[in-house]
């Protein structure tokens, strides 16, 4: 950490400074009651919180350690939004509404930030929270490319944060049981992990040009950010941003991939690694391999022809295969097991694979430990590569060798091509 005393440290040692003194305190401010000392308590801001970010949301208004004080969003009706949603939360006009993210980050009293903004943002906001000394808990997928993501881990490590990707999977009961039992060698030594992904696709034809709004109402030069620039249409800032070159990442495959490559990353304790080689058999179907032997497939999550997944466990499947059986899991509190005994009494909580609320617990106590979270900066710079290498394969037709120590295609200058970005000025870092 910054040697800087924060001010959570500061009113920690006031709080020690007043031990002994005739001051009368209340017992509030010593977290009787179900209440939690200001000592004690993380000062959030949003950057950027829409649909989803609201669901993030949630998950920390639940937890009695928090206090979410300010948004920023270069969207006005959104920004109003959250501001209405929080100060009925604290039932106080307290939120604080911002349309540049600036506003935030320059904030001493914010100790972290939740970033949820569309793809094109996540790293580079990231990387602008932690240069102003936040913590941070990001939406997924985290970068847009190979380079974003060893930037992205790069500056956190450098700048001593606390970093979590909202990859809430690997907090969810029977996600965890599933990984749990793969890294134990309760299935036997690993042979494959298979991830449930979308049918990869290519970008789409921008849409058509509009006026641009009062900048007021919708920033459009500040909703862009370091993407490419675009002409302005309202559907973008709707949500219809998604499979759009320069505000999507990957061809498709690092949206659903986030979720289950990361988890199969997980289960082959390749968090530092990458598969070494990949190929794309289809749009639907690719398969990768780890420098140990294990295989990554990757293949339909749902949809017509999808038959070798088990029915009812849910969306988001993965299943992992060791020499002596495997386990299968999915959004819908599902768990299934060759071996069913190894799930007997182990699932005491149970929530859907989509809710963040386990997952955003555990990155509060690693901003108050220091310790890295479940799905840190390192997870991700490995996780996401597999996703961005594997979905050059598919775009560029053909096997591709991948360095992991080097994070470069081995003696491909086209694939090597594919892994960088060019942020548009001035969102630079």
């Amino acid at each position: 950490m910054s040697t800087k005393t924060t001010r959570r440290t500061f009113l920690k040692s006031a709080a020690l400074a007043s031990i002994g003194m005739p001051t009368l305190i209340p017992g509030s401010a010593l977290g009787k009651n179900g209440s939690v000392a200001p000592s004690n308590r993380i000062v959030l801001g949003g950057i950027g919180v829409g649909r989803r970010g609201q669901k993030v949301l949630d998950g920390f208004f639940q937890q009695k350690d928090t206090q979410f004080v300010a948004v920023a969003d270069p969207q006005k009706e959104r920004r109003e939004i959250i501001k209405r949603k929080t100060d009925k939360h604290y039932g106080n006009k307290d939120c604080v509404i911002y349309d540049d993210m600036s506003g935030v980050l320059e904030r001493d009293d914010i100790d972290a930030v939740i970033v949820t903004t569309g793809d094109r943002w996540h790293a580079t906001a990231s990387i602008y929270a932690a240069r102003a000394g936040k913590d941070i808990y990001c939406e997924k997928p985290c970068a847009m490319n190979i380079q974003e993501c060893r930037e992205l881990d790069d500056n956190i490590k450098k700048h001593k944060r606390v970093f979590q990707a909202g990859t809430q999977r690997r907090s969810v009961p029977n996600f965890k049981l599933a990984a749990d039992l793969a890294l134990k060698g309760k299935l036997g030594q690993m042979k494959e992990v298979h991830a449930g992904i979308l049918q990869l696709q290519n970008y789409l034809d921008p849409l058509p040009a509009q006026s641009e709004p009062d900048s007021a109402i919708i920033n459009w030069d500040k909703w862009l950010g370091p993407a490419p620039e675009i002409p302005f249409n309202r559907a973008y800032c709707r949500g219809r941003w998604r499979n759009h070159k320069g505000l999507y990442s990957a061809w498709r495959l690092p949206e659903w991939g986030s979720h289950t490559i990361d988890l199969c990353q997980w289960a082959a304790d390749a968090d530092g690694t990458t598969p070494i080689e990949f190929e794309a058999e289809s749009d639907s179907r690719l398969h990768a391999k780890y420098a140990n032997g294990i295989k990554l497939v990757m293949r339909l999550s749902s949809g017509k022809g999808v038959g070798d997944w088990i029915k009812g466990l849910g969306t988001c499947p993965v299943r992992f295969v060791g020499e002596e059986g495997w386990v299968e899991a999915g959004d819908h509190l599902g768990i299934e097991s060759s071996h069913p005994e190894l799930l007997k009494g182990k699932l005491k909580d149970q929530i859907r694979g989509t809710d963040p609320v386990l997952h955003v617990r555990n990155f509060l106590d690693c901003v108050k430990s220091r310790n890295q979270p479940v799905c840190n900066s390192t997870a991700v710079r490995y996780g996401h590569m597999a996703c961005f290498a594997a979905a050059i394969s598919w775009k560029l037709g053909r096997k591709v060798t991948f360095d992991p120590q080097g994070e470069n295609f081995v003696n491909d200058a086209e694939a090597n091509g594919l892994r960088n970005y060019k942020r548009r000025a001035p969102y630079t870092i």
